[in-house]
């Protein structure tokens, strides 16, 4: 597995995304993954299933500290007392004396950051927590995350992918020495039958989803963490560290358009109800 190194902090450029992902089907994904050669997990205290993850990675014969495993505070879980209680829970159900990456999950304005990230960073002296993060922030509240964090900032986890642009983040997180981390890269599915990347993955025998996965992990300072269940999908997702696209390809890729981002997220929606 490549990893991407920024700031001292090593991380599996391709990642197992859980959300949605419950019940048995969490943790057969989570354990075909592991067997595959994944050792990076990605999961939330609202996802609900961090037991399932703890459950797969204990049943692996991979051992904990090889993999990188991710959670995420919970909405309601921002005060002092309410990081720490949350965090003693998630690890209890993750089966695990750390993890390597706690993110606040959203922003929030009922809570002062400042006391949100005295819990984590508190959680970092303990030893329960390796490093710290955040996700779905703009660059403001990035640069003030970094300004209160004793122990920094290690990433910024948020929706990018060739339609949904993240070029000014990228910038900060680059100047300052903070990972990117992509969920939704596959645009819930919107790349799958889009011709330019079919295009570009038939040159280097491919398929669209791994020309996307490979447009982000050749990036620099981007990790990547796509969900998927079936042996297959899984396979085929780690499968982009054995070609590389030229500058004209990746040019090519990035077509920033909401509209067709968010098209594809409705669709997948549909799909889940019974609509497709």
């Amino acid at each position: 597995m490549e990893t991407t190194t920024v700031s001292g902090v090593e991380i599996p450029s391709i990642g197992l995304g859980t959300w949605r992902l419950t019940g048995d089907a969490c943790v057969d994904s989570v354990r075909t993954a592991l067997d595959l050669g994944y050792r990076h997990l990605d999961t939330a205290q609202e996802y609900g299933n961090e037991r399932q993850v703890g459950d797969a990675l204990r049943a692996s014969d991979v051992d904990r500290e090889d993999v990188f495993v991710t959670t995420k505070l919970g909405s309601r879980n921002r005060t002092y007392d309410d990081v720490v209680r949350s965090v003693d829970e998630s690890l209890a159900k993750l089966d695990t004396a750390y993890v390597d990456l706690l993110l606040i999950h959203w922003p929030n304005v009922t809570t002062p950051l400042r006391e949100t990230l005295a819990a984590m960073n508190e959680l970092v002296d303990e030893g329960k927590v390796r490093h710290l993060g955040v996700s779905n922030f703009g660059i403001d509240r990035l640069s003030r995350a970094r300004e209160l964090s004793e122990h920094g900032v290690a990433t910024d986890q948020v929706q990018y992918n060739p339609y949904w642009s993240q070029t000014e983040l990228l910038d900060y997180c680059r100047i300052h020495g903070i990972v990117l981390t992509a969920y939704s890269p596959l645009a819930h599915g919107g790349v799958l039958d889009d011709p330019v990347l079919e295009s570009i993955g038939d040159a280097h025998g491919k398929s669209a989803a791994q020309v996307a996965l490979r447009w982000l992990v050749q990036q620099a300072n981007v990790v990547t963490v796509p969900k998927a269940t079936s042996r297959d999908h899984l396979e085929a997702n780690l499968d982009v560290f054995d070609f590389e696209l030229t500058d004209r390809e990746m040019a090519r890729i990035y077509r920033p358009s909401k509209p067709r981002a968010l098209a594809g997220f409705v669709r997948s929606r549909a799909r889940e109800i019974g609509c497709l």
